[in-house]
């Protein structure tokens, strides 16, 4: 017996626990079946579930439970990355927080035994908080990339491509983080922007006394570091001076004047200095000239020995003061300028990010994007919306090296050991490294393993084949479940992620690693703001799940989502998905009440009834929506489909229309009845199921208690005959009754009042309905009777068209028509008045101009309803 009310929180729990324990997400078990397999996006061990997470993963449930129904061998893998930095930073705060040893008292090797600690005892928070959201992933295979199958491919690949040349060591310019002392990715970089300035020096010109160049700088600290100055070629200005020399002030180096098209005449003075150590553009400038480039910072960013003696040792802001005032006193400083720009801060460190040139481990990018670029060119990988290709190509093709090294100590250690003579050594193991030394340089060679790190995306580009078995290529399920079928995620990591596993993928495995790409929309607070912990708008989905529902939040995300379009999440949406649970526990409650069960078919039952045979064909309709929906990646499509059916068709309609059925005496009727009402409500559990697990899989059972298996593993719906004719006859009767009681609401008849429906111009079809759909009509419309006429008086009576027809509600005797006509016009009067007020201020341009964005779209949706409204109110005094 179901409870009366319907609590998310008495099943979420059970259900999953159970299809967890009993295998139910689990691959393999369908041999011969075609396979599916998405990979879950690692989350970081040290992450905790937010909006985007959410989003993510419940749209891959709903596909992974949709391809399941549908019979195939799905495998969702699941797992884990380590986040290098991010969980260093976290067991270092503890460590702080204990009052403990710090990690370089520590020592390597005990402080990444403590972050093991640490991993075991919480780093898996968000693998808990995905179960409670219902991700039916195969945890069985569950995989994390420090792991020992993942290290060794790690250091297979590395080894492999090393060997291969296309790794290798360079010194170039990274994103370096002072405070953590390490090269950290672009991704990790956050650009801020601040209030700065603008400095203009004036550089002596050599050998031309009273000449100068000016230049302009936001970071004067690196003109210890300038080795030259450019100017566009093209500029009259300077042209004379190209190939000459300055003096640099306070240093006295002498550095070269250069042409360079980089050079806009038009910013600032149209002249640059360049410092190839500091500055990612002037590092492709000294290349291009063969500048030298001079390194004044240490890994501090405090200021080195390559500087004058009075700068060395000190912070780089500290320096700024120190030759921004020396510059004065010596008389180069010409203006300072007050300037807002963009700086970049290391997202975990919190500090300016540092350009720093230094030597670190590279793979050869651009080698490796050809293949993956030709895949997605021949459509061998297909992006979803089309419009990613663009972004996706644009950085493959002006891909750099790709710096893999990090000075840290949690990571993959890299597998390179050096001699005392500065001879290297990349091998998977110790072993083979001495063995390939002492070949090389005798039996005495001593190495030391190089101290670095591998960058976290090196490991997670592996993914989609490390995951399974590699690099055991005689694996059955390499064979069986690469290439992946789809991978879903968000756009900030195509860069990061999706371009270095099709690198990866169509190196190692000679394939792409997935042939479906969907990029999902961003969500956003409820007036489009991107969430954020300084807005104090970002919303905990588990704070959702716990009051509304799983099945609710997962509705709605998935609801919303919408190719190319953000989602803007208000609580009032997720409440209003955990009100259409309840409709449907209602409804499953309505069949129990009147001894419906569910099906033992998966194929449609016979039916004699209209009302029975049109509900069949809407359940194929429905279906068929839905099916290409998913297939398409259209997912508020597909939601849209089964929610209206359900709470529509179902719920307000058939549930209404065969409720005479059960107060009459046909017994083969009713018996009819039972059987079709129980097939389509299991249609419906199907149906909804990849959306709303929970609640589905409860009411499976619950409407009948021998079912053979649990919902996860039923059919996905099958073909099922439209009675086109049936389909159109019922349809009509809901369509006449639509009318009436839309005319009623309008008209604000009371809800007791029982009108004559005067139909007129009726064919003979519609006369036939309306005699066989009569006790229906008259019920669910409250009307007295409906019956065809040759004509009918106008006055006094409401008019309405269905089809060829025209239908009468004579009213006068049942309410004041010139009180109703009055309240009309009142109500019209004050929505137009309002109506009025918002176009003035929607008018008004500085309203536009300076209102927050979501304050003016809230205004424009007001003034819509409003006029909508003032159609309705028009049409209504119309018809009296």
């Amino acid at each position: 017996m179901l409870d009366k009310t319907y609590s998310p929180a008495d099943i979420e729990t059970k259900w999953y626990e159970h299809w967890e324990s009993s295998g139910a997400f689990e691959c393999g078990k369908r041999e011969d079946a075609e396979p599916y397999v998405i990979v879950m996006p690692p989350p970081n061990v040290t992450g905790n579930l937010h909006m985007g997470h959410a989003l993510d993963n419940s749209l891959q449930d709903a596909l992974v439970r949709f391809e399941r129904l549908r019979g195939k061998d799905v495998l969702w893998q699941p797992g884990t990355d380590h986040a290098g930095i991010a969980t260093q930073m976290v067991v270092e705060r503890q460590l702080d927080a204990a009052g403990g040893p710090s990690r370089t008292d520590m020592g390597r090797e005990a402080f990444i035994e403590k972050v093991w600690e640490w991993k075991a005892e919480s780093g898996g928070a968000i693998t808990r908080q995905l179960r409670r959201l219902g991700a039916s992933c195969d945890w069985s295979r569950e995989a994390f990339t420090m792991d020992e199958p993942r290290s060794a491919a790690v250091l297979k690949k590395f080894v492999q491509l090393y060997k291969e040349g296309l790794l290798y060591k360079d010194q170039r310019l990274v994103n370096w983080d002072p405070k953590l002392k390490t090269a950290i990715s672009d991704l990790e970089v956050e650009q801020k922007e601040v209030d700065g300035n603008f400095w203009h020096f004036n550089y002596p010109i050599d050998g031309q006394e009273g000449r100068f160049i000016e230049i302009a700088t936001t970071r004067p600290e690196t003109m210890l570091g300038d080795t030259a100055v450019a100017v566009h070629p093209e500029d009259e200005r300077y042209k004379d001076l190209i190939g000459k020399f300055v003096k640099l002030p306070l240093v006295g180096r002498l550095i070269k004047i250069v042409g360079d098209e980089h050079a806009d005449p038009e910013q600032g003075t149209g002249a640059l200095k360049v410092t190839p150590a500091h500055d990612f553009n002037d590092f492709e400038i000294g290349k291009r000239h063969g500048l030298e480039m001079i390194n004044i910072f240490d890994r501090d960013a405090a200021i080195n020995e390559n500087a004058p003696e009075k700068y060395r040792g000190m912070d780089r802001f500290e320096a700024r003061k120190a030759i921004v005032a020396d510059m004065d006193a010596a008389g180069f400083l010409v203006k300072v300028v007050p300037h807002r720009h963009m700086v970049p801060y290391g997202d975990r460190g919190g500090v300016v990010i540092e350009p720093w040139l230094t030597e670190q481990w590279y793979v050869d990018a651009a080698t490796l994007a050809k293949p993956a670029i030709e895949a997605v060119e021949t459509g061998k990988t297909n992006f979803i919306p089309k419009n990613w290709e663009k972004t996706y190509f644009e950085w493959m093709r002006n891909i750099q090296p790709w710096c893999v090294s990090r000075q840290l100590w949690w990571g993959h250690r890299i597998p390179a050991w050096y001699a005392e003579d500065g001879s290297v050594f990349v091998e998977e193991t110790e072993e083979a490294a001495y063995e390939a030394a002492r070949a090389k340089l005798g039996a005495d060679v001593k190495l030391t393993r190089d101290p670095d790190v591998l960058d976290t995306w090196f490991s997670s580009a592996m993914w989609p084949y490390s995951t399974i078995d590699w690099p055991d290529t005689d694996s059955a399920a390499l064979k069986k479940y690469y290439p992946n079928t789809t991978l879903i995620t968000g756009f900030d990591i195509i860069f990061f992620w999706v371009a270095r596993m099709m690198m990866s993928g169509m190196h190692f495995m000679g394939e792409v690693p997935f042939k479906n790409v969907y990029i999902h929309a961003l969500v956003r607070d409820e007036h489009g703001a991107k969430m954020s912990k300084s807005k104090g708008n970002v919303i905990d989905p588990l704070e959702f799940v716990e009051k509304y529902g799983a099945d609710a939040l997962r509705f709605t995300l998935i609801a919303m989502e919408a190719q190319g379009r953000d989602i803007k999440l208000s609580e009032k949406r997720v409440e209003g998905y955990r009100n259409f649970a309840t409709k449907l526990w209602n409804a499953a409650r309505f069949c129990e009440m009147n001894e419906i069960a569910g099906s033992d078919s998966a194929a449609a039952p016979e039916a004699t009834l209209a009302v029975n045979k049109w509900i069949i064909g809407e359940v194929a309709k429905t279906a068929t929506a839905v099916t290409q929906a998913f297939d398409a990646f259209r997912f508020n499509d597909a939601a849209d489909a089964i929610y209206h059916f359900t709470w529509g068709t179902f719920c307000d309609w058939y549930v209404e229309l065969i409720k005479p059925v059960f107060w009459g005496d046909d017994e083969a009727q009713k018996a009819e009845t039972r059987r079709v009402a129980g097939w389509v409500l299991d249609q419906i559990l199907v149906l909804l199921h990849p959306f709303m697990p929970f609640i589905t899989e409860e009411l499976w059972h619950a409407t009948k208690a021998d079912r053979a298996n649990d919902l996860i593993h039923a059919a996905w719906p099958e073909a099922a005959e439209v009675d086109a004719a049936a389909g159109e006859e019922v349809n009509w009767a809901i369509r006449f009754i639509s009318e009436i009681r839309s005319t009623r609401s309008e008209m604000n008849v009371p809800a007791g009042a029982k009108a004559t429906a005067l139909v007129v111009g009726a064919s003979d079809a519609t006369k036939t309905r309306l005699a066989d759909f009569q006790e229906m009509i008259c019920r669910l419309a409250r009307l007295e009777k409906a019956e065809a006429v040759a004509s009918a008086e106008s006055k006094g009576a409401a008019q309405l068209v269905v089809d060829e027809a025209t239908v009468y509600l004579p009213l006068a005797d049942l309410m004041d028509l010139d009180a109703e006509k009055a309240r009309l016009e009142k109500n019209l009067e004050k929505v137009m008045k309002e109506a009025g007020a918002l176009k003035g201020r929607l008018g008004n341009e500085k309203f536009v101009a300076k209102a927050p964005e979501h304050v003016v779209a809230e205004a424009r949706e007001q003034l819509a309803d409003l006029e909508a409204q003032a159609e309705k109110v028009k049409a209504a005094l119309a018809r009296l």
